[in-house]
């Protein structure tokens, strides 16, 4: 018998230090909703876009941000991984489109504080029963300051 679903804390009010302001899902971020186990918004903080999801179960509808660029006309490449003033690690992808150059950074957190950079890993570990639930699955948007090439 499965442990029943944790219940949902509420959204941050901030992050870093820097407080949150809800925003409107974009269009591909409405259509998730529906048949996802769990929840999804979007905030700005003055400098990034952050879009959460509070994951209840092992899902395949949680797919990787490069993905979902991709999608929306992004060529995406991969960056090494990232590791914030906080110590946390990020999977990092840089998109491109235009003249629009963004850096997209994501990470999955487990009830337990386990984490994790890819979405494969994450999933494989949650259905094994090697990472428990709920878990706050971050994608973090911001301009790339980096110069093209």
């Amino acid at each position: 018998m499965a442990p029943p679903a944790a219940a949902f804390p509420g959204w941050p009010e901030e992050v870093d230090g820097r407080p949150l302001t809800a925003r409107a899902l974009a269009a591909r971020e409405r259509r998730l909703p529906a048949g996802f186990p769990g929840r999804i918004a979007a905030f700005g903080d003055g400098r990034r876009l952050l879009v959460l999801r509070w994951v209840t179960r092992p899902t395949r509808q949680l797919h990787a941000a490069a993905d979902c660029f991709r999608g929306a006309g992004y060529a995406v490449s991969p960056r090494p991984l990232r590791r914030d003033a906080a110590g946390r690690v990020w999977a990092v992808t840089a998109g491109r489109r235009g003249d629009a150059r963004l850096r997209i950074a994501e990470r999955i957190v487990g009830s337990r504080g386990d984490s994790f950079t890819d979405v494969s890993s994450w999933y494989w570990a949650a259905l094994l029963g090697r990472s428990e639930g709920p878990w706050w699955a971050w994608t973090v948007v911001a301009k790339d300051p980096s110069p093209p090439g």
